[in-house]
């Protein structure tokens, strides 16, 4: 770097964290380990962290969280490190919010997790369907608490024009009643506004959902915590050209490729938005159109990070999001990533008990992907039956039908009606019961007539 660059180099802000522990409300983390986590969150939104306090509460504080003395305290430490702005590892109230910024001053802007999360996601929204999803989720944050500054959080990846950092340009010195009703105003016209853009983003993506369901070709989507390694294994597993970094919520837009399995089938596999724990529920709401592709998926690859110390928890919350997604339906297989690493014996041993067909792969290192493919082959296959079908032309819907729940390998018109070959979901061959031919007759479930 030259010395022209370095002295016009914009300084990082100092942000200094705060934990805070509930006693008999544990988490899946300690807080110690949540506390990194929030670190290498402030890392990756481009912060400097220059101190941490810990509090342990029987309760919550209804008015700052964490009770009056430890503000005083926080507020000292604060001052002490030079603090631009102090981060919370739990969602603030909107009450919390206001209090604690009456007492740390103008001079130090205050953001909890979610914030810090939302704003990571606006950096790294490279699409217009992401900055849509990320500006939407922004302000159904900010509106209830519209008070102060938010300049740190103004950064906006496209389609918003950086209202959400403080529409209109106010807000960066707190502005009075009158302006802050125009404000929550003007919010709440954007929000309608993103809603109105992001229920097209869904119809085009279920319209496109549609069309693969007709081609019968299966679905992969990858999931896991954030940083796992889904985008390398995509990019192994396709040689897909797709951004990889090792930081935290490196992929945001989704993106789709085909892979060959060893039986000549092809399939796509979708990579997606990580997962993390507290996972902030406007985030998910928000990003519901994306969060669809996985749903609709025949198989889920849930990726670990069998390296990380906290592994079993990791995959844990993943396992409670898409729980509370409603996806803990779906077939799910297990990638324990990163074998090429240092696995602690008792982390992979647990991991190994709790998944037992669980495939281990080093998606950088390229090792384990054949196995990793037959596995997915052999889950795709498991539910579904081989069947060939003579539908009378009056059978519209069971047409329909097949192409919605089934894979089609093809369509013949006929005399005596339509001849449909593929494979069915086990638990959808009733309704098809009385159409099968004789070429499903062999080893199949379904009773075969004569299509000749």
């Amino acid at each position: 770097m030259s010395k022209a660059a370095v002295a016009t180099a914009v300084p990082k802000e100092r942000a200094f964290l705060v934990s805070v522990e509930v006693r008999h409300e544990p988490g899946l983390f300690t807080p110690q380990d949540s506390l990194l986590e929030l670190e290498r969150l402030a890392d990756t939104a481009g912060l400097v962290v220059v101190g941490s306090i810990s509090q342990r509460l029987n309760k919550p504080d209804a008015a700052t969280l964490i009770g009056s003395g430890k503000v005083a305290e926080l507020k000292e430490l604060v001052e002490e490190q030079r603090a631009d702005l102090v981060i919370f590892d739990e969602e603030l109230s909107p009450r919390h919010q206001r209090e604690l910024e009456t007492v740390l001053g103008e001079g130090v802007r205050l953001l909890d997790r979610t914030a810090l999360i939302l704003d990571i996601f606006a950096q790294h929204a490279r699409t217009s369907e992401g900055a849509l999803q990320v500006e939407l989720a922004q302000l159904e944050y900010r509106l209830p608490r519209l008070t102060r500054q938010w300049t740190h959080l103004a950064r906006q990846a496209g389609g918003g024009g950086g209202r959400a950092g403080g529409v209109g340009g106010v807000g960066l010195r707190g502005p009075g009643e009158t302006q802050l009703e125009v404000d929550r105003r003007e919010i709440s016209r954007r929000v309608s506004q993103l809603k109105a853009e992001i229920e097209k983003v869904r119809a085009h993506r279920a319209r496109h959902r549609v069309q693969r369901k007709r081609t019968g070709t299966p679905v992969v989507a990858l999931v896991g915590y954030t940083n796992a390694g889904k985008s390398t294994l995509l990019r192994a597993l396709t040689s897909a050209d797709v951004y990889i970094a090792d930081q935290l919520f490196a992929t945001l837009d989704p993106t789709t490729r085909q892979i060959s399995l060893p039986d000549g089938q092809t399939a796509l596999i979708t990579d997606t938005v990580g997962f993390i724990q507290k996972l902030p529920t406007a985030l998910v709401a928000a990003f519901r159109a994306t969060l669809e592709e996985i749903a609709e998926a025949d198989l889920l690859l849930h990726v670990v990070d069998c390296t990380h110390h906290n592994a079993c928890e990791q995959a844990e919350a993943v396992e409670q999001t898409l729980g509370d997604l409603h996806m803990d339906n779906l077939q799910v297989l297990t990638v324990l990533n990163k074998m090429d690493g240092v696995v602690p014996p008792k982390v992979l041993s647990d991991l190994k008990a709790v998944y037992p067909e669980s495939v281990m792969i080093s998606a950088l290192a390229r090792k384990g992907l054949d196995e990793l493919l037959n596995q997915i082959q052999h889950n795709l296959n498991r539910y579904m039956q081989d069947v060939e079908l003579l539908l009378p032309h009056t059978a519209g819907q069971l047409l329909a039908a097949f192409h919605q729940y089934g894979r089609v390998r093809s369509v013949k018109h006929l005399a005596k009606g339509v001849r449909v070959s593929g494979q069915l979901p086990r638990e959808r061959l009733a309704d098809f019961v009385d159409y099968a031919t004789k070429a499903s007759s062999a080893g199949q479930s379904l009773p075969a007539q004569d299509d000749e």
